[in-house]
């Protein structure tokens, strides 16, 4: 018995989403540090398509029942993530070498790099100015607190140059004695910059911008996304951006610890709370005095932000 055939569904017709506010500065490098850049080569997708991508899950015939910026925020806020990755954009960035290796740890993207096994190496290294030498932090091994003096950043800042432009001399003077570029390049500083498409869908970009756009990240690579998220991804998917600072930046999140303590702390009993603090291991369980422990100190920060003070 032969089939009977159906015909499919008539699907409405779409249009590539566009953005004028991104189109506008797309292909247009933003300077980041002496001399980096961060610019748009392409993307995909906006605000809607965030949208277009939760509501088809509610199926055929369900009804708008939140506006997209409210479906957005509540998105973000419940960490429903699938949607954003509908979005995708790709980069091209230069960037110092040790910075572009703290940026290649997030494996969520896809990367072709400059080769200097190919190429010859850019002729481009990031200097640092008299004022800009940081001194190492006493409790971050990886954090940096406060700046060296003028007389010895001076004296840094002319070393910096010095050994810049030898390792230089010295890679030029290989090449033109024909050494092979992949060996020539291997003395090359860490401060020599490269670039990189870098393509990301959305969700992972936000992720990438919320630890390096921290305070506590490393200065350098926090340039890179300040700038790639006030300058770029607020012009590309704004409701987007707004909900993330709301929800992800600016927002505190309590553990449970902290929330023992904190409901002690709003009741009135300090003496509660001081015992779950000792009992936590926050406090000396003699004297009562604050240990060495940066969990209680990220409490106390958070509880700064709020206009309340610590009980011990």
């Amino acid at each position: 018995m032969q089939e009977e055939i159906t015909e499919n569904p008539v699907l409405e017709s779409l249009e590539r989403p566009k953005v004028a506010a991104l189109d506008e500065v797309l292909g247009k490098p933003f300077k980041v540090l002496d001399d980096g850049f961060i610019r748009v080569i392409d993307y995909m997708g906006s605000d809607e398509s965030i949208v277009q991508a939760a509501r088809v899950s509610y199926g055929k015939g369900t009804k708008k029942v939140h506006e997209d910026r409210g479906l957005i925020r509540y998105l973000m806020r419940h960490h429903h993530t699938t949607p954003f990755e509908m979005c995708e954009i790709k980069f091209h960035v230069r960037v110092p070498m040790d910075c572009w290796r703290q940026w290649i740890r997030h494996r969520m993207a896809n990367v072709n790099e400059y080769s200097t096994r190919y190429s010859v190496a850019i002729d481009s290294a990031q200097t640092t100015g008299a004022g800009e030498w940081r001194i190492q932090a006493s409790g971050n091994r990886q954090g940096s607190a406060g700046f060296a003096e003028s007389e010895e950043g001076k004296s840094l800042t002319e070393k910096e140059r010095y050994l810049q432009t030898l390792a230089r001399e010295v890679y030029d003077e290989r090449l033109k004695s024909g050494i092979a570029r992949e060996q020539a390049r291997k003395d090359l500083p860490l401060s020599t910059y490269t670039e990189a498409y870098w393509k990301v869908d959305l969700h992972n970009l936000l992720h990438f911008l919320y630890l390096r756009m921290d305070s506590h990240a490393q200065y350098e690579i926090r340039r890179y996304a300040e700038i790639m998220g006030h300058e770029i991804v607020a012009k590309w998917c704004p409701a987007a951006w707004e909900a993330f600072l709301d929800y992800r930046v600016n927002s505190s999140q309590f553990t449970r610890l902290e929330m023992e303590v904190l409901t002690a702390i709003t009741q009135g009993d300090s003496g509660k709370a001081v015992e779950l603090g000792k009992s936590f291991n926050w406090l000396n369980k003699d004297t009562g005095e604050p240990k060495k422990n940066r969990e209680r100190l990220e409490f106390e920060d958070k509880l700064s932000n709020m206009g309340l003070k610590a009980p011990w």
